[in-house]
């Protein structure tokens, strides 16, 4: 394969390419999925309550929502195009039965999520209030549908079923799209995507409001959001760590690589031992470790003495099984994403923890540490989004189909120059996104409500909504 300037072959540069702009994508898509439906939540508390905090608190996060949603649609569409450019041979290896999830995610959740949007964004004062919160609910479940479709398509990747390879063209087809749909892989992922989705929301919200209940504004709106949010993130927290405790049990018996490798297990062991600290050399063999014997084998089969296998022996069966080659994923990578991972998200449970038991001792306005805490927050669950995408695409390698097209084979056969090319113009653009994003955010979350600022207020831009 032809090498760019430094020797870096199409196949880096494709995969940096990707990877760059899939981890930027995927900051928007859980706190679209998540804040639309907190959104929707405010919404309906205000339709029952008729309580005017809940309508400003709507329109507040309301105004967040949409900006994240746009930028969210922009960056994502790209994605599209690079199966073309960049990965051709993966796209006609597995053209027949990718494509279908992601043409239905378009046609079905993108338009009505888009759809019911304009009727909440452009309807207010002109549609009924039951449509227009009919309205808001369709799109967060439009965004919840959207996710569906993409995360089954990737879960065939991971664990790919419901095909057959035509002996004639040598591709994959599908043979039972129920088969696509129901795969136990997607059943767990789409529950993890969904939950941690929610989670950073939940977590967003929070932030926000803590800020502003630590400036003295609108304590009436913010301190109703912040509840909100104190639920969601301790029920959300709960449920993402337990769907993610389901697929480490899952991985173990679809890619035991991953699990070995996320736990810098060398040799296969009963009763095997967890990691806290694994420190290795420039060949990948262990230097000095410290474990905790048992705990690996109760977390991959529930059983106290369980056998793990170690990637010493799993990188044998794979060489006797798929040829000659390294079976290994980066080690270090998936050893240190996989524990910021659990320690962010073990870190999001006790914020949800101790905010509901401040709220129960009627103290959450007036605790500042508190608050103070849940602001640092913000960027937790975006860290540990990115981490775990990282986790899970990285984990596969070699392959991009697991066990039966590695990323090698899949790539595009282009000069690197092209590609080359692109990186460096979509790593521009995306970056300039990111600074108008966070500029935008920044300047929408810092407005106060109407309650505190009165007739100064309506100098602001209401930005769409």
């Amino acid at each position: 394969m032809s090498t760019f300037i430094g020797g870096i072959s199409t196949l880096s540069l494709a995969r940096w390419q990707f990877g760059i702009t899939t981890v930027f994508h995927f900051l928007f898509v859980p706190l679209t999925i998540g804040l639309g439906l907190l959104v929707a939540v405010l919404q309906t508390a205000y339709y029952k309550a008729k309580d005017p905090a809940y309508d400003r608190m709507t329109r507040f996060f309301g105004k967040l929502f949409l900006v994240n949603f746009a930028i969210g649609v922009v960056t994502g569409i790209v994605q599209e195009f690079q199966f073309g450019m960049d990965w051709s041979r993966y796209s006609t290896f597995v053209g027949n039965i990718f494509g279908a999830p992601l043409a239905i995610e378009a046609l079905l959740a993108f338009f009505m999520e888009s759809t019911f949007l304009g009727i909440w964004i452009f309807g207010r004062g002109r549609v009924s209030d039951r449509i227009h919160l009919a309205a808001i609910w369709l799109a967060s479940l439009g965004t919840i549908l959207s996710a569906a479709f993409i995360v089954a398509a990737n879960s065939w990747m991971q664990h790919p079923v419901g095909y057959t390879i035509d002996p004639v063209s040598h591709q994959a087809v599908m043979t039972n799209f129920w088969a696509v749909v129901t795969n136990s892989t997607f059943l767990l992922a789409y529950g993890h995507v969904l939950f941690s989705a929610f989670l950073t929301g939940a977590v967003f919200m929070l932030a926000i409001a803590a800020w502003h209940l630590r400036k003295g504004h609108d304590l009436a709106g913010f301190g109703k959001a912040a509840r909100i949010a104190i639920v969601a993130t301790l029920i959300t927290a709960v449920g993402t760590m337990f769907l993610g405790d389901s697929q480490a049990k899952q991985m173990e018996q679809q890619q035991p690589m991953k699990m070995a490798a996320a736990e810098a297990l060398y040799n296969s062991a009963n009763g095997a031992s967890f990691s806290l600290l694994t420190i290795g050399d420039l060949s990948g063999n262990p230097v000095f470790q410290v474990r905790v014997p048992h705990i690996l084998s109760v977390l991959a089969t529930n059983t106290w003495n369980g056998n793990v296998k170690g990637i010493n022996q799993l990188q044998k069966e794979a060489t006797a099984k798929y040829g000659a080659g390294s079976y290994v994923p980066v080690i270090w990578v998936l050893y240190w994403t996989f524990r910021i991972m659990v320690g962010l998200g073990i870190l999001l449970f006790v914020l949800g923890g101790a905010g509901l038991w401040l709220m129960k001792r009627k103290r959450l306005e007036q605790s500042k540490r508190f608050l103070r805490f849940a602001s640092w927050m913000l960027l937790a669950p975006f860290i540990a989004n990115s981490v775990g995408w990282i986790f899970t695409e990285i984990g596969r390698q070699p392959w991009v189909v697991y066990g039966l097209l590695k990323t090698s084979d899949a790539v595009t056969l282009i000069a690197p120059g092209y590609v080359a090319a692109s990186l460096i113009g979509f790593t521009a653009v995306y970056t300039l996104l990111a600074v108008i994003e966070i500029g935008l955010m920044i300047r929408l979350a810092k407005v106060p409500t109407p309650i505190l600022a009165g007739s100064d207020v309506e100098s602001v831009p209401e930005l769409i909504y």
